[in-house]
């Protein structure tokens, strides 16, 4: 088959365009919001810690050499966590490795301590209020803590960078559309997503996703967002091994919050000289000369309108021009999206940002605000795929949630 871009649309109605000009205008300037959201990560920062201090360095009353050793070292990982965001931002690859590998491991540890002493406190409590245990034992009683906590993490954080670092599985997913084409049976997409490209994962990283990716010949590449954690200036040289990305039919690009946060245009602009083709609530029509023909469009982060800037998702826009029995192939980062394409046209649609959780038990908070964590959906004749992501956000773990590259396959009724 050969086929090609046969329509290439983006249409806004001027006073569509002359609301959201108004609209933007509106939204509050971010400054306001720095100050208080940065007094609440410090304060809980500060807590956590302390809390940390308490149940592992002084409760169990360690020789006084050992505690001034681990307050300091205690002390030095918090730091990082707050210096992490400001060295992917301002330092040079290389610099800001020295800071972003420490604070994203210590971030996925200070979640497992967190997690393990919850969970003794479930059980100690209530045996002091029983009197089942005697306060006089406290030391051991703490240092008895400690030595199950430890002893519990160190294998599951171990496991979990093991699963975080290695390379992503490939899943292969076979999905039936009531409107694809029989001329099409069997299109292949590989979906990737969420790989945040940071200062310790860059340019190693992204050859090997290349040279995955390209093994596998899809007919069109997917990259759902999320791609990027840096500034483009700094990090943009990292991500030059994915030029090589091939797709017959290409590879399309939407953004995701983390990109926003990033700044949208200026990697827009990168991902557009790696050739990637990125869809800013737009679509193209892909068809060959049989006359099978599908759409694929794709819209902004859902959460970009809260952001400042001049971009938020337009779904109507992103669809309009698309003739009525065409197929849609939607890409849109967050599948909070699917609530709206559902009710429209679109056949399919293509999503992350949830990473399955990436450490469980996250999984659970996730679904309380999304109900779409991973995998396939179905709602009416619509259906959503979401991936758990290709890479990690934070620390460069995974428990419950492996990372993968995703081999979807589309199928027509009845084939």
């Amino acid at each position: 088959m050969d086929f090609a871009v046969v329509e290439d649309r983006k249409t806004v109605p001027d006073p569509i365009a002359r609301e959201k000009s108004l609209l933007q205008r509106m939204k509050p300037d971010r400054r306001w919001f720095v100050v208080p959201i940065a007094l609440v990560f410090l304060s809980l920062l500060l807590a956590t810690h302390y809390y940390v201090a308490v149940r592992l360095i002084w409760g169990p009353v360690w020789p006084a050499g050992l505690v001034t050793f681990l307050l300091w070292g205690l002390a030095f990982l918090g730091t990082t966590l707050i210096l992490q965001p400001l060295a992917q931002r301002f330092l040079p690859v290389s610099l800001a490795a020295w800071i972003v590998w420490p604070a994203s491991v210590w971030m996925g540890v200070l979640f497992g301590l967190l997690l393990l002493l919850g969970a003794s406190e479930l059980i100690t409590r209530p045996l002091e209020a029983l009197r089942l245990l005697d306060s006089t034992h406290s030391v051991l009683i703490a240092r008895i803590r400690a030595a199950v906590v430890l002893g519990i993490l160190a294998p599951l954080t171990f496991w979990s960078l093991r699963q975080g670092l290695k390379m992503p599985e490939v899943k292969r997913v076979e999905i039936e559309l009531t409107r694809w084409p029989m001329a099409l049976n069997g299109f292949r997409i590989v979906q990737i997503s969420d790989i945040h490209f940071t200062s310790i994962r860059g340019a190693g990283f992204a050859r090997s996703l290349t040279r995955c990716v390209n093994r596998l010949t899809p007919d069109l590449l997917a990259v759902t967002g999320d791609l990027v954690d840096g500034d483009a200036q700094l990090l943009g040289p990292e991500l030059e091994p994915l030029r090589d990305l091939r797709a017959r039919l290409g590879v399309y690009f939407v953004t995701g919050n983390h990109d926003h946060y990033s700044g949208p245009d200026p990697w827009v602009a990168r991902v557009r000289q790696l050739g990637m083709d990125p869809l800013r609530n737009e679509h193209r029509i892909l068809g060959d000369h049989d006359g099978a023909a599908f759409a694929i469009a794709g819209v902004e982060d859902h959460s970009a309108r809260h952001l400042p800037g001049e971009h938020a998702e337009d779904l109507d826009a992103a669809l309009s021009g698309i003739p009525e029995n065409c197929p849609i192939l939607l890409l849109a980062h967050d599948p909070a999206t699917f609530k709206a394409a559902q009710k429209g046209p679109v056949d399919l649609q293509l999503s992350g940002h949830t990473h399955g959780g990436q450490i469980w038990p996250f999984h659970y908070l996730v679904r309380l605000s999304i109900p779409f964590v991973a995998g396939l959906y179905q709602r009416g004749a619509a259906k959503l795929y979401v991936s758990r992501g290709t890479g990690y956000w934070g620390p460069p773990m995974r428990f419950g949630a492996p990372a993968e590259i995703t081999e979807i396959v589309l199928r027509s009724p009845g084939l």
